[in-house]
């Protein structure tokens, strides 16, 4: 047997989601052959592909069947979360920065942006989350860091912000720089600098993702993160019913706009429906049903999934101790969109590349 070979036989296994051999992929490593014995290793797109064991399986059949049936092989699988950001513009360091963002407030949004960053670090990710909310963060409460303060850095000569750490995340919101009950009350040119402040002069460091919570609506911080920010994509997080919907089709639009042009990664429909802890069996579509679906069907996005109404998930955002971290219907629900959403930067980032190389 020869590596030749064997990068041979791996050109037959596909990843499923990009649609390419492994080996054009780029995702074999370090392959090693010793008599009967193979080794490599598999570097996947996202440390949540779902296919992973699909993956290894097939690679050590294609090893067997292509090249010699008594081969022994050994797979180690990795991952190598991929990027397009231009690393010469702010925050060279993060690969890919997701924005969270709905039509109108009221939608949980925020609690959408805790648990995604939860669950992508799960996953083994180097996550990041920036409260952008200004008016309303509401970041600290949900993570329960309302008496934190940020330290100060400095770096030949210039501060920077020191971002806190918890659950396996580095979170800064503007929250943890004014008092609780403190009401922001800024025009939109002091809003746009202190969003430019948060990326520009924040020791981020490397991160796999940054989720960045944005503010309902469409206004001045969207923009500003769009000319500022380099966003890799965003979540539109929406509730069923059609008031919600109506104001999710204007902000979809909006991030499609010349200036602003960010791709959608799909929409997330939250309070999808209500189902008794007594009766687990049960579901109740207190505000409409399928309203997210609707709205990635109109615009042909992708569904992320839906999140039911469970107590646990409100009090999880009240106590500091998110969803995502507990188990039951609702840690699963953002376990499998945080999956979803790794995916499709996956996706995208592996389409694009292909049609700069064409």
């Amino acid at each position: 047997m020869t590596e030749k070979e064997i990068l041979k036989a791996l050109m037959n296994v596909e990843d499923p989601d990009l649609k390419k051999d492994i080996v054009t992929l780029g995702m074999v490593r370090n392959v090693v052959v010793e008599g009967k014995n193979v080794s490599f290793t598999i570097v996947l797109t996202t440390p949540a592909c779902p296919m992973k064991e699909m993956i290894q399986r097939a690679s050590e059949n294609a090893v067997k069947f292509f090249v010699d049936k008594e081969a022994i092989v050994n797979i180690t699988m990795s991952s190598e979360v991929t990027s397009l950001r231009d690393k010469n513009k702010v925050l060279p360091g993060v690969k890919n920065i997701i924005a969270v963002a709905s039509g109108k407030g009221g939608v949980g949004k925020s609690t959408v942006s805790v648990n995604l960053a939860i669950g992508l670090a799960q996953l083994g990710a180097k996550v990041g989350l920036l409260d952008g909310d200004i008016y309303g963060p509401s970041i600290p409460l949900m993570l329960g860091l309302e008496d934190e303060k940020p330290l100060l850095e400095d770096f030949n000569g210039r501060n920077f912000m020191v971002p806190i750490e918890k659950y396996g995340i580095k979170i800064l919101s503007i929250g943890f720089l004014v008092e609780k009950k403190q009401a922001i009350v800024w025009r939109g040119p002091m809003v746009s600098s202190a969003i430019n402040q948060f990326v520009n002069d924040v020791k981020w460091g490397e991160l796999d993702y940054l989720i960045i919570d944005l503010p309902p609506g469409t206004g001045d911080v969207h923009i500003t993160i769009a000319q500022t920010a380099n966003v890799s994509g965003v979540v539109m997080v929406t509730t069923p019913q059609e008031v919600s919907l109506n104001d999710c089709r204007k902000a979809v639009n909006m991030f499609a706009m010349q200036g602003i042009n960010i791709p959608i990664l799909g929409v997330v429909e939250n309070m999808a429906y209500f189902t008794p802890t007594e009766l687990p069996d049960n579901k109740y579509y207190l505000f409409g049903k399928d309203g997210g679906k609707k709205i990635a069907e109109e615009f042909n996005l992708n569904f992320l999934g839906e999140i039911p109404i469970y107590q646990s998930i409100q009090e999880g955002g009240d106590s500091g101790l998110p969803a995502a971290l507990s188990q039951g219907p609702g840690s699963d629900a953002f376990h499998q969109i945080s999956q979803r959403v790794a995916q499709q930067v996956a996706m995208m980032n592996s389409k694009s590349n292909t049609e700069v190389s064409a």
